[in-house]
């Protein structure tokens, strides 16, 4: 308590005293008026009464018995009257009494209730008080940390500067040595040749001697000495040879030796990056189910291998992202990604296969790191869902396309968004090349965008509302599902875009956001239908390779085929996930 405390109870019991006080009055003052009615009631009475006395004492003649009678008979009636309106009015006090008493009551409770409310006020006025104090503390205090948080952004850019110009120097320092080796190795090289020559041709000068010397004095020599003038001509011949030959291997292997100092002594930033190496087998098309589990508590939409094909990613409405280890022909789960406030509806790995991209429903694109499962960055920026979320084929950026008609380029560096595309119509999904970004959209239309120059170059026309894209490993084809239960790959490397539509009896698109992909090798096509089976085309006869039911119990949202060509995953909108193979 404060010391305002017994200020504040003095003053509310000498409100109190007043208030007590004028009710009394008031109470006064309603009786008073009350009985002032029964008062003149009982004056007239008194009135009636002298007259009738004075009638009585004026009479010169005195009454006879019977009009006394009568008179006292009416003065009888008269005063059970007034007694019985005396009675009523008695009766109309009590009643107004017994009121006023429980108005009193009601207002008593009402006065301690305004009382309880009074302090109630006070003791919020203090709260919002303090609640201001600690307001203002906080804004101190996140002022504070803001003016931190510049001070070191300044710092982490001096010091990314430095760290920029320490590898330009370690590299000049490198591309220095490198080429200091390169000249001591030409050195060495350039003496141990002429070290050579000058063997070769002191022994060439030694052979020359010999032969000279050894020669026969005649024509006529016997058999064995010509068997050994032979024999020493041969082995001098001989060393001669094995100078020869050898001089080229020992010179060729100083030229590797060289060859690899070279090569290693000088490093870029591009090597020291750690890239997988895509593996580009024969894709081999699923015949049988090898594991089917409930992977997610709510739809799966989204699902993505990574490079090395040993991982897998899905994404679902419950909001997570939960990676899969591909062992042996089976799923074993690794870590759930959250973070995210709505639903997953795209998943992209990185091509070092280190971190996970997913656009989500909360109109934002999430990064996590693969040991993290918390999300290292968080794109917000768009109006409405986010719809796609790609790496793009320039280091450190990703794009997005959203509902809300924009695809917006991403810096991972700085997570800012550095360039907002605006389109007509909405993004279903997107796909990045080099120095470009396909993207496909509600309105039957796919768009070629450059990066470069920031604009649509290209337009292609769909079958009908674009629902997924998918590009070959090699990017010389596009493939888009549409709404019109159609597969269509078009050929990227002409002029022209040849089409091809790939059609089958019972095949039928079964969302807005169904997903289809291209084998590794480009030879198949892989898409889920409303008929929860997964359908296979060959891509060269353009009929259908295969029909895999039996094993999804609704519409298939996503299919993925690992870059490895053995495995196939689907997914639908049961939380069910099945690996497919030929195994």
């Amino acid at each position: 308590m404060t010391d305002s405390d017994p200020v504040s109870r003095s003053r509310s019991a000498e409100a109190w005293k007043r208030h007590i006080v004028g009710q009394l009055k008031h109470r006064d003052r309603s009786q008073h008026d009350r009985y002032q009615e029964l008062i003149r009631f009982y004056t007239r009475l008194l009135e009636k009464t002298r007259l009738t006395k004075g009638i009585l004492s004026s009479s010169p003649r005195r009454p006879s018995v019977g009009s006394l009678l009568q008179h006292n008979d009416q003065l009888k009636k008269i005063t059970g009257e007034l007694a019985y309106q005396v009675l009523e009015l008695q009766q109309q006090t009590r009643t107004r009494e017994s009121l006023l008493e429980e108005q009193q009551y009601r207002l008593e409770a009402e006065k301690l209730r305004l009382a309880g409310a009074f302090d109630s006020r006070g003791v919020l006025q203090q709260q919002v008080e303090q609640v201001q104090l600690e307001n203002a503390a906080l804004k101190t205090k996140y002022d504070e940390l803001l003016e931190l948080q510049r001070r070191e952004e300044a710092k982490l850019r001096e010091e990314k500067l430095r760290g920029d110009r320490l590898l330009e120097t370690m590299i000049q320092e490198k591309q220095q040595a490198a080429a200091h080796m390169n000249s001591h190795n030409q050195r060495r090289s350039r003496a141990r040749e002429a070290h050579l020559q000058k063997e070769l041709q002191s022994t060439r000068s030694k052979v020359t001697v010999e032969s000279c010397f050894s020669a026969p004095s005649s024509r006529s020599t016997s058999p064995k000495r010509d068997l050994q003038l032979e024999s020493r001509e041969g082995g001098h011949s001989r060393l001669f040879r094995s100078l020869s030959a050898s001089s080229p291997r020992i010179l060729s292997s100083f030229r590797d030796l060289f060859q690899r100092r070279r090569g290693h002594s000088v490093c870029s930033m591009e090597e020291d990056l750690v890239f997988p190496v895509r593996v580009s087998l024969y894709a081999r098309v699923p015949a049988r189910a090898l594991q089917v589990l409930e992977a997610h508590e709510q739809g799966i939409n989204a699902v993505r291998f990574s490079s090395s094909s040993h991982l897998l990613a899905t994404g679902g409405t419950d909001r997570e992202v939960k990676v899969w280890e591909v062992q042996s022909g089976s799923l074993t789960h690794r870590t759930t990604l959250e973070g995210s406030t709505g639903g997953i509806t795209c998943i992209e790995f990185d091509p070092a296969g280190f971190r996970i991209l997913a656009a989500s429903y909360d109109k934002s694109a999430l990064l996590w790191r693969l040991d993290d499962s918390v999300a290292k960055l968080t794109l917000t920026g768009h109006r409405r869902k986010v719809t796609a979320a790609r790496f793009s084929g320039c280091l450190h950026q990703v794009v997005t396309g959203s509902e809300d008609r924009s695809i917006r380029v991403w810096d991972l560096q700085r997570a800012a968004c550095v360039e907002v595309l605006e389109v007509s119509s909405s993004c279903s999904d997107l796909v990045c090349s080099e120095n470009s970004v396909i993207s496909g959209h509600f309105d039957s239309r796919i768009r070629v965008w450059d990066t470069r120059l920031l604009r649509c170059v290209q337009e292609l026309p769909a079958q009908g509302k674009v629902t997924s894209l998918d590009i070959s490993s090699d990017h010389r084809h596009l493939l888009s599902c549409c709404r019109d239960d159609c597969l269509q790959l078009v050929d990227l490397r002409g002029r022209s875009n040849e089409r091809v539509c790939f059609r089958a009896e019972g095949f039928k698109c079964g969302s807005d956001s169904s997903k289809a992909v291209i084998s590794p090798d480009g030879c198949f096509l892989a898409a889920g239908s409303a008929d929860a089976a997964v359908y296979i085309w060959n891509v060269s006869t353009g009929k259908l390779e295969t029909r895999l039911p039996d094993r999804h119990s609704s519409s298939i949202s996503a299919v993925a085929w690992s870059l490895s060509g053995e495995y196939v995953v689907s997914v639908d909108k049961s939380r069910r996930a099945v690996l497919w193979s030929d195994i």
